[in-house]
This record gives structure tokens, sequence and C-alpha cells, in this order.
């Protein structure tokens, strides 16, 4: 479809005084649209558009109904929704255009836009607002979820609902994640709750502060501790504060900015005597840097987020920059890295997990094609769009080369995803993610680690 054929399927306004169509409160920012010359350059980065061709499922055609709906030619409907909530949100046409358009911050407001003209309603606003408003933010919540996780997978249950086929009473989606669920072990918050500072092995050279998350403590609680070790490894004291919340970055993929912005004050007072917040999932990480986007009306909360900005970095970025001892133990294993979007686009980050891979010992990399494709999990885009990710997912798996032993990245969604690629087209690697492999070596090395 062209976007010629686009203006001749939109509805005529019905706005009247104002010439947008966009409520008054967080409309989309017209200084991210307004360098997109539609020329097309961002078309094959899109994964959406590579599987369905259509223009509104494009960069270029997501950007125009955009601007559309803020010239009064389109209103928020479910014409304008479906292209808006489809995108992956993987910031791979930003990368890819000459002018830099953000179309991922222009999709992320218009969902905003779409959820306070058309919020959810029956069943599926129930389940968002019971996982999005009453247990990522509560802590207590959460821990209370991993228990039950944990006890469903220790308890028998697990298995007795697999022999029985029970489980598969759930959508097929559902089913495939529940099949690679990683062994729900204590959340790091709560085992350290009572340490104000968890120090450096040796000498001690500066303190940071880490964000633990709320699925990462959840489902990955051992990388969040192999984030530790590595940390106090080289010297850094690691103080992991109590009044931390979930990033936001689950609700303002989801349109609620309201709460994203709730949670983006709660951290930035929660980290605000940090001088360095240390984070291992690039989605947390790059919504943390983008906390100033959510108060653009709001002149004294954005600077007061763009400052937060400065301070918040990803953990392989932090070790390459601060300096990191090389382990001296082998490993001796094929691997090969995935780019997580929202580290490779979102932050520009792509050679420092890659040096750190190649620092250690025994390990041979081998190189993915189309590495920073995204691999469809995209948040809970998995979740709410199952088909369009599992297309998605089927498309990188096919780049995945055949001879290595493991896959490393640095998204916990990410792992999920491609864990479900792997167990899907019967593959056998083992997803990792890259902290967890230099914590390896460093444990062979004191004769601790089997790996």
């Amino acid at each position: 479809m062209s976007l010629r054929e686009l203006d001749l399927k939109q509805e005529p306004s019905c706005s009247s005084g104002s010439l947008s169509n966009y409520l008054a409160k967080d409309h989309p920012d017209e200084t991210k649209w307004a360098d997109c010359v539609h020329c097309g350059m961002c078309l094959e980065s899109c994964p959406t558009y590579e599987i369905t061709g259509q223009e509104q499922h494009s960069p270029r055609g997501r950007v125009h109904l955009i601007k559309s709906v803020a010239e009064g030619r389109l209103n928020v409907n479910e014409f304008f929704a479906d292209p808006v909530f489809a995108c992956l949100d993987c910031r791979a046409c930003t990368t890819a255009c000459p002018a830099d358009v953000d179309v991922g911050g222009l999709i992320e407001e218009a969902r905003g836009q779409v959820r306070q003209a058309m919020p959810l309603t029956g069943w599926q606003g129930a389940v968002s607002n019971m996982f999005l408003k009453g247990i990522f933010p509560k802590q207590n919540r959460l821990n209370t979820l991993g228990s039950m996780l944990k006890f469903y997978q220790k308890s028998g249950v697990q298995s007795v609902v697999r022999k029985t086929k029970l489980i598969n009473i759930m959508p097929k989606h559902l089913v495939e994640m529940e099949a690679i669920m990683p062994e729900i072990k204590e959340p790091v918050r709560k085992r350290y709750k009572n340490e104000k500072v968890i120090k450096a092995k040796g000498e001690s050279k500066r303190e940071v502060a880490l964000l633990t998350g709320c699925i990462m403590d959840v489902m990955f609680s051992d990388i969040n501790e192999a984030t530790i070790n590595v940390l106090t490894r080289n010297g850094n004291d690691v103080v992991i504060p109590q009044n931390q919340t979930c990033c936001g970055a689950l609700h303002v993929h989801a349109g609620d900015r309201d709460t994203g912005r709730m949670l983006a004050k709660q951290n930035m007072d929660a980290f605000r005597d940090a001088e360095k917040v240390v984070v291992n999932a690039a989605g947390c990480g790059c919504m943390m840097k983008e906390y100033a986007e959510l108060f653009h009306d709001d002149p004294e909360m954005r600077e007061e987020a763009e400052k937060f900005a400065e301070k918040v970095e990803d953990i392989s970025k932090h070790l390459h920059d601060t300096g990191y001892e090389k382990p001296k133990a082998e490993l001796k294993t094929r691997i090969t890295y995935h780019d997580a979007c929202h580290l490779a686009h979102g932050q520009n980050i792509r050679q420092e997990p890659r040096n750190i891979l190649l620092d250690i010992p025994g390990v041979e990399m081998v190189h993915m094609p189309n590495s920073d494709r995204c691999c469809g999990s995209a948040g809970i885009y998995n979740i709410t769009n199952p088909e369009m990710a599992g297309a998605v997912l089927e498309s990188k798996m096919e780049n995945v080369p055949d001879d290595v032993e493991m896959i490393s990245m640095g998204n916990p969604g990410c792992m999920l995803q491609m864990a479900m690629g792997v167990e899907k087209y019967g593959r056998s690697q083992k997803i990792v993610h890259t902290v967890q492999l230099l914590d390896w070596a460093y444990q062979k090395e004191d004769g601790k680690g089997e790996n």
C-alpha cells in the first residue's frame, strides 16, 4: 500500500477547533517527524515491513500516519492503532535513517495517545492492569509471583501438568514460553536486602548502584548474581537500593505513560545518590536513558531525567570503559552473539560485549548474519502479537549459525525468545548472558566452576 493509498483510506476529521486530532496531553513531538522525507532507507531494516510488505507496517508509513493525525486528516482509531501497536519498537529504522528520525519515540508517544482515546476494556484491560499496575511495580507481589513459579517447578506440579497435557489448555505461544521457563531462584534484592554495600574483592576503586529489574530478578536472578560477582571482582563496591522499582519500559511500550512516569520518578529518587547506575538488561537501560522523553511537557523533570540518564550504563560498557581483569581460565566453546535491539540500536553498544567475549580464553566467536535484527521479543510483544513475533523469530533463527554451542546476548526478553527459537526449531544451543560467561571464566580460574 502506498502513502497515497494511506491518505485515501483515512477517515475525515471530526475534530473542531484544533487542527490536531490528538488529545492535548502528551501528544507526539512534531520535531521527531520533521526530518522524515519518506526516502525509504528504513524499509529494509523493518521486520514487520519485511514480513507484510504493507506500507502502514513500515517506519515511514507509521510516521506518515502519526503526522496525519497531528494534521487532522486521520482520527485515533483502529486503523491508526493497529500499525502503531504492530511495531516492534526495535529502533533499527533510526539506525538506518540518514536523518536519525526517532521513530521509536514517536511510536511510544502515539501509543500513549491510543490508550488515552481507546483504553483497553474487558479481560484485556483486566489482565493489563493486573500485571502492569498490580504486579510489576510492586516488589512484594513480584517476589510472591516468583515463589509461586518456584513452587510450580519444584513441587512436581509442572511435571504433572506437562505429562497430563493439561498445559495445552493455554494458548500455543504461552505453552511454548512455559517450556523454556528458566529455573526460578531467590531474587538478588531479597538475598542482599540487609547488606548496605557489597564490597569489592580486593581494592575498592569505585561504588556503583545496580538495577536488579523486575523480570530479571524473578526469572534470571543468577544473571544478577553473576553481575555482582563480576563487578566486585573488578573493584566495584555494589549498592542495591531497596526502593528501586520496575524501569517502566513495559508500561511505556503498552501506552501507559502515566505509570511509566510514576516509576521513572521512583527510580530517579532511589538512585539519586549513585554516581553510576549499572544495568544488565538492554531494554531497561534504554528506557532509563530515555526518561526525559516522558517529561517533555515538564521542563524541570525533563532536566532532572537528562542528568539521571548520564549515570545509567550497561554492564558491558561499564566494564569496557573502566577496565576489567581478563580471565585466565579457558571455557573452550564456540559462540555467536545476538545484538539486543535496545543495546545496539537504542544505546549504540555493539563492540563492547563482543570484546568481553573475545577476551575469554578458549571462546571462539562465530559471526551471526543480521545479528542486530530483532528476535521478536520486544518487551511483551511475543505475548500480545504472537503470530508476528513468531514470524520474526523464524527469520532470526535462520541466521543463527548451526555450528555453535551458545548464543550470547544482553537482554532477558531476548533470552526467553531465543530459547523458544532453539526449542521450536530443534536446535541445541545454550542461551547465555554475556556477563555470565565472564563470571564462569572467573569461577573456573578460582577452581569453583565447571563451565
